[in-house]
């Protein structure tokens, strides 16, 4: 299933109404999206005084009545290091996340901010959990926190992680992966996030109709249902999908290439030595293979792409007649540790076909 864990709306510093959300995520082709507005941090303040922090959620919902999407209720815990900024979805009632206190000037964000943040982010984090949450840790590599781009796990986050409190983090946000904060998932057992963080419109930002895509985790749930979305996170059962780059742990990658691709003929025709088979992709990914094989083959170089929902036709030079193959590829778009790529081993059965008179 396809799901976006982290938007924004007008509600704290995104520049559309909920109800756009809905509409794009739609459009994108989502399973689910959560609605995340920023708590702590409202420049809208003054223009949208809004007391109930749910109610980004509720119109994002009521918008989607009539529609299969998921809507997911969460908030953004937004402080400054070490806690960060940290995203729990799952949630019950964002109010209970926050202190809110009722500025004296609603259009002074900074002052807002410091009066908010004075209650400890332990708190809001507690509260969340209490509340059943899901919680990752966002854009760990931010340069508000870490200049050089280089993320290193705090105090704070190694302990809630130890304590099961903090329980993923996005290694893409935006335009920007994180190979560090890729690590630190595997140094701290944390779920793999992929966001799209959008604040303006998707279309601008990603250009879907140019071929690009938004950010997303790919959760390998057991069923449609809000429920085996949330199961899945917390086991950890994700692929996240960034500029057509997937990320995973080995499983859960193994898992999606297995599911994404498959040989579907390997034929030799006439007196032809040379094996044809046909690879279909039925996925909305474009992979990138690398020949890992012993055999070479006829019209391409070691180095192929597999188009989404599309089948390619490979000729390999297999030497003489074999009644079975076996091909291995590296896939190069796709990572299962920080500098490592996935593999996949096709085989497959081979059929003879007579060449018909006159071919």
């Amino acid at each position: 299933m396809v799901l976006d864990p982290h938007t924004h709306s007008t509600f704290s510093d995104g520049h559309v109404w909920p109800t756009v959300r809905i509409s794009e995520a739609l459009r994108d082709g989502l399973d689910a999206i959560a609605i995340t507005e920023h708590l702590e941090w409202q420049p809208h303040l003054a223009d949208i005084g809004h007391p109930d922090r749910n109610r980004a959620f509720e119109i994002a919902d009521d918008a989607n009545s009539k529609n299969n999407l998921i809507v997911i209720p969460g908030a953004e815990i937004t402080r400054t290091a070490p806690a960060s900024h940290i995203n729990a979805i799952f949630i019950s009632d964002a109010n209970k996340l926050l202190k809110n206190l009722v500025p004296a000037d609603p259009g002074d964000t900074r002052a807002y901010f410091a009066a908010t943040s004075e209650w400890p982010a332990q708190k809001a984090v507690d509260a969340a959990n209490n509340q059943g949450a899901f919680l990752f840790w966002n854009h760990a590599w931010w340069r508000n926190d870490f200049p050089n781009g280089i993320p290193l796990a705090p105090k704070f986050h190694i302990d809630n992680a130890k304590k099961k409190l903090l329980h993923g983090i996005e290694i893409a946000n935006g335009r920007s992966y994180s190979e560090e904060a890729f690590q630190i998932a595997l140094d701290l057992d944390l779920t793999l996030i992929g966001v799209s963080d959008v604040h303006g419109l998707i279309d601008w930002d990603y250009k879907p109709h140019e071929g690009g895509h938004r950010p997303v985790t790919l959760v390998l749930a057991k069923e449609r249902s809000p429920q085996a979305i949330k199961e899945a996170l917390f086991k950890g059962r994700t692929v996240v999908w960034f500029k057509n780059l997937l990320i995973a742990h080995k499983k859960n990658m193994d898992s999606l290439l297995e599911a994404s691709m498959a040989v579907v003929s390997a034929t030799y025709t006439g007196k032809s030595d040379i094996l044809v088979i046909t690879i279909e992709n039925h996925s909305d990914a474009n992979f990138l293979l690398e020949n890992r094989s012993d055999f070479t083959f006829a019209g391409n170089s070691d180095v192929i792409e597999l188009k989404q929902h599309a089948t390619t036709r490979l000729g390999i030079k297999t030497g003489r007649r074999l009644k079975r193959i076996k091909l291995h590829f590296k896939v190069l778009n796709a990572l299962v540790k920080p500098g490592e790529n996935a593999e996949i081993t096709f085989a497959s059965k081979i059929e003879v076909v007579e060449q018909l008179p006159g071919n």
